[in-house]
């Protein structure tokens, strides 16, 4: 049976994938950061650790736990939890900057730093990262996760580059705009971090927070957190797994245009779009 670590695992992208995976018969390690979280998923049936990416004691910990579980044989790991810092790039503390990259990058470089040595060792493995359309087209008021995806992004492509002579494939998901709990949880940073009424940004800061607050996007291209699932499963069990896996309609659209149109008219693009 082979064994996988899922991080982020609370809602959306991580929870769905992980219960396809365990119904798939993978040896599923779901991680949250929260107990009650873990406790939930583990209610659930699913084998549930916490892991807190903004803690270095907390990854120590998980990693422990993950080699321990899988007798250090574990097959891949999908670096998922993560969350979107709203707000313009004025308006943002560098702490809010730090803490979204705490997240979202550092805390995925440490515990794949720690866990590349038990890949390694295994006769194959995978590693699949989470990214986003935002990690090559960037979008106005999303400075803080564009940049951490960007970040992201190069960084997968330098792994990958680096372990070319072994036996671990890596892979990205670009996923795009998908339903999940992303919103709710963008709304809590974008009140923590941003002061309305003393910005220049104000007109647009209260259309974002009309469009966060809604339970459901109302994008037409938005797809199910369920259409992940078949790209991971690809990524883990292709011989030949994509570099790059792009999964709804805009994703796939600005990748073209990315390639194709001048940088200043896909910037127009970009700011009708967002």
């Amino acid at each position: 049976m082979r064994s996988i670590l899922i991080t982020g695992c609370s809602t959306g992208i991580g929870y769905t994938c992980a219960h396809a995976l365990k119904d798939r018969g993978y040896d599923v390690i779901a991680s949250c950061r929260s107990i009650e979280d873990v406790e939930r998923l583990q209610r659930e049936g699913l084998t549930t650790i916490q892991l807190d990416l903004n803690s270095q004691t907390s990854i120590d910990s998980a990693v422990k736990q993950v080699i321990s579980m899988t007798e250090g044989k574990l097959y891949a790991v999908f670096n998922n939890g993560a969350y979107g810092q709203p707000g313009a790039l004025e308006d943002l503390p560098t702490q809010a900057l730090r803490e979204q990259f705490e997240t979202n990058f550092f805390g995925w470089h440490e515990l794949l730093r720690q866990l590349l040595p038990i890949l390694r060792a295994q006769p194959e493995a995978r590693i699949i990262q989470n990214s986003s359309v935002l990690g090559f087209a960037a979008m106005k008021y999303r400075g803080a996760y564009n940049a951490s995806k960007f970040a992201l992004e190069g960084w997968t492509d330098t792994l990958r580059l680096e372990l070319a002579d072994t036996n671990i494939q890596v892979s990205l998901i670009e996923p795009g705009p998908i339903e999940t709990q992303f919103r709710a949880n963008a709304l809590a940073k974008f009140k923590q971090w941003i002061s309305v009424e003393h910005s220049a940004h104000k007109a647009a800061y209260e259309l974002q927070e009309e469009r966060l607050v809604k339970e459901s996007s109302n994008n037409q291209f938005v797809l199910p957190a369920s259409s992940c699932v078949d790209p991971l499963v690809d990524a883990l069990e292709s011989t030949k797994p994509k570099l790059r896996y792009r999964i709804t309609t805009p994703t796939k659209v600005f990748s073209v245009l990315k390639r194709l149109l001048p940088a200043r008219v896909l910037d127009r693009i970009l700011q009708k779009a967002a």
